[in-house]
């Protein structure tokens, strides 16, 4: 069975709010524009640079260390609209749409009103088995529960899922461009339109660029490049936050249900800028507004409120995480492979059962 919060819940909102009130008080919900104007600016140029550099190198193989220069690039600037979309960077609602769809539609190729949406889903209830899109039983699997039926191509992934996370995520970068096209197309999409002419936009331009500076080869392989490292690093930044944590029941206060399913990961200011200030999860998932600098100054007063409030507070080193997101992963398809081993005991077709 699924992992779920043991602590025992308490339904009042005293608790956030007597914290909230002291990270209020320290000035941390306040916004740092000089900080983003900085960082902005660094993820422009390096961009910049490298497209630069990839028509200085032409049809050349050594195009394709490019492609893993940009791959990483990209990942900075969707961690930056990430940021942007929680209202880190702007506190008003129109800006914040303006440039989040410049940097995911237009820089990235991604639809930002499709990810804000499910992002806010996942805030809202993290590890949520029913409500949390992110633990949702797609490819792979992230409760027991879900083995159940599980045959083909899915049940070999999910027999084997630990050893195949990292190399899924070098697809991860494809299906987010697979998946905004799909969310563009329903109906009830915001401004779908406005958001798929700047991934239009983005689209030919890129198409453009490969075709006109490298052979089709040369291409192919820098597309499959550049996409491979953009979903790995992508998802290596958000791997670590809740995977193999308690999923939650529905009772627990808002305290409680941010702080119990999340981890951080210790590190200094390489892992801060590595991983966007998504390290600090417990900070950023109770305050979501919160400007990635000023997680760190919050950590401490966390920390010690949780302590004090006899509330779990879970942080490890950055391989731990993976180890126990990896764990989890094994756990959870171990129905499969045991049902796979009684099929092949007895030469018949077995039911995988949740033990």
């Amino acid at each position: 069975m699924s992992a779920s919060v043991r602590q025992r819940p308490k339904t009042t909102g005293s608790d956030f709010s007597t914290l909230n009130r002291q990270i209020t008080e320290a000035g941390l919900l306040e916004r740092r524009p000089a900080y983003y104007a900085v960082r902005a600016s660094v993820v422009f140029a390096l961009f910049a640079g490298t497209c630069f550099l990839f028509s200085l190198l032409g049809s050349s193989w050594w195009n394709i260390g490019v492609a893993a220069l940009l791959g990483l690039i990209f990942a900075q600037a969707a961690l930056l609209a990430h940021d942007v979309a929680h209202r880190q960077v702007f506190r008003t609602k129109r800006p914040s749409e303006i440039a989040g769809r410049i940097v995911a539609n237009l820089a990235v190729g991604m639809s930002y009103g499709w990810w804000t949406e499910k992002h806010t889903r996942h805030h809202n209830n993290p590890n949520h088995d029913d409500l949390d899109p992110d633990v949702r039983p797609e490819l792979l699997i992230w409760t027991t529960e879900s083995a159940w039926g599980r045959r083909g191509v899915k049940g070999f992934v999910n027999r084997h899922q630990a050893g195949l996370f990292f190399p899924l995520l070098m697809l991860l970068g494809i299906d987010l461009r697979i998946s905004s096209v799909k969310a563009l197309r329903r109906p009830g999409m915001k401004r779908r339109g406005l958001e798929a002419g700047l991934m239009a936009l983005h689209l030919i331009a890129y198409t453009a660029a490969l075709l006109l500076v490298l052979s089709p080869l040369q291409a192919l392989v820098f597309f499959l490049v550049h996409h491979a490292v953009f979903g790995v690093y992508l998802g290596m930044t958000f791997a670590p936050n809740h995977k193999g944590m308690p999923h939650p029941d529905g009772t627990e206060d808002y305290l409680r249900k941010q702080v119990l399913t999340a981890r951080n990961v210790k590190g200094g200011r390489l892992t801060d800028v590595a991983l966007g200030g998504l390290n600090y999860q417990i900070e950023h998932h109770l305050f979501p507004a919160m400007p990635t600098p000023n997680l760190p100054k919050a950590q401490p007063i966390v920390r010690a409120y949780c302590e004090r409030a006899g509330v779990s507070y879970e942080e490890t080193s950055l391989i731990e995480s993976y180890r126990q997101a990896l764990r989890h992963l094994h756990a959870v398809g171990a129905p499969l492979r045991a049902a796979s081993r009684d099929r092949r005991a007895r030469g018949g077709t077995v039911t995988p059962t949740v033990r």
